[in-house]
């Protein structure tokens, strides 16, 4: 198991299940879980005692500390969301990374050798991942899925021009609460430790200042005499966009030779960054992600990445960025899809095939 603090612990094994958990079937309800090996789905009706077994091996299976297991088996419903969280932040980095040479590739060896180091990648995974827990728990709790939350009741929203406090809000108060204490307190002495810890808070700060208030009218012929009101998080993908944008402005701290980029030295710190010395904080007071070292360039197959070779690219778009200046390979294909479908009377869809030629431009080796 990957040595660090706890989310990277936790991260080094979790993410290795993404992959899996894309090809389980969505009516699974409970999952037995491990590191390395494949998913076993349990039956979707259990009695209370095989329920609560099912739980217990669920939270012993993940790659947790005795603390993180001792939260999880708390509350029946917290595994699921791990693995919900897990899942969600996994599939929203690719998404965000899709056109970049690195695609937030988390196989094996390559997820555990760039969570050992501090790279602009590596920040965001952090924020992604304590953002991800921080909506699903949130969420979670308003769905009625946690026994020990419930909707925020939001006691600060102030009543006024006969606001009703209603419907069910995401309890963004226990989720962050739960998160912080998950994901462990920040080390006063590894630079590396606090580095993570500032990321994971960015994750959730970025969640809460995504929250919106949503209300409802209610009154005669819809007149709005009355409206119920409740908070809501941002749809993560927005959440995903806003932390994409941290990552290319991402700040660098520290000291450390780059041996990724294949220099070595120490790094400049960056502008308004109070120096160590002197026993200082090395870390900016910053709302932005924070990282150590300069990243590879992910063109050629290594320890963090595959490489681009291969990639599928965008000829308009980034095939001369993706492909490193080596160039692309067009092929022609032949492909049906449906097309021109209409809707007919009831209820199903009606469409056409349609066949065209287009063509697929990946990288050269």
């Amino acid at each position: 198991m990957l040595d660090g603090p706890p989310l990277a612990r936790w991260l080094a094994a979790a993410f290795g299940l993404t992959l899996l958990l894309a090809a389980l079937r969505p009516s699974a309800a409970y999952f037995g879980l491990t590191g390395s090996e494949p998913l076993t789905v349990l039956p979707l009706t259990l009695e209370p005692e095989a329920a609560a077994q099912a739980h217990y091996k669920a939270c012993d299976r993940l790659k947790l500390e005795r603390k993180q297991r001792r939260m999880c088996r708390r509350d029946p419903g917290v595994a699921e969301t791990l693995l919900e969280a897990v899942s969600m932040s996994a599939l929203e980095c690719q998404f965000q990374f899709r056109f970049e040479r690195w695609n937030c590739t988390l196989e094996g060896r390559y997820r555990a050798s760039l969570l050992k180091r501090g790279f602009k990648e590596t920040a965001f995974l952090y924020a992604i991942s304590s953002a991800g827990l921080t909506h699903a728990l949130a969420k979670a709790c308003s769905a009625g899925r946690m026994e020990r939350c419930t909707c925020d009741e939001a006691p600060d929203l102030e009543n006024r021009e006969a606001w009703q406090w209603g419907g069910c809000g995401d309890n963004l108060k226990y989720s962050s609460k739960f998160v912080k204490e998950f994901l462990g307190r920040r080390s006063s002495k590894d630079l590396r430790a606090r580095v993570d810890f500032h990321n994971n808070l960015v994750g959730v700060k970025v969640i809460k200042a995504g929250v919106e208030t949503t209300c409802k009218c209610h009154g005669v012929s819809g007149s709005c005499t009355v409206r119920t009101c409740w908070r809501q998080l941002a749809p993560f993908h927005e959440v995903g966009k806003h932390l994409k944008h941290k990552y290319e402005t991402a700040l660098k701290v520290g000291s450390i030779t780059n041996e990724a980029a294949g220099e070595a030295g120490a790094i400049s710190p960056p502008r308004g960054r109070v120096s160590g010395a002197g026993g200082g904080d090395p870390l900016p007071r910053t709302p932005e992600l924070v990282h150590l070292d300069d990243s590879p360039s992910f063109c050629l197959a290594g320890r963090f990445s595959p490489g681009t070779a291969g990639r599928r690219c965008h000829r308009e778009k980034n095939c001369e960025s993706i492909c490193c200046g080596r160039g692309h390979n067009t092929q022609s294909r032949v492909v049906t899809r449906p097309c021109q479908c209409q809707v007919r009377w009831c209820c199903y869809v009606e469409c056409r095939q349609c066949t065209q030629r287009e063509e697929v431009y990946t990288c050269k080796g």
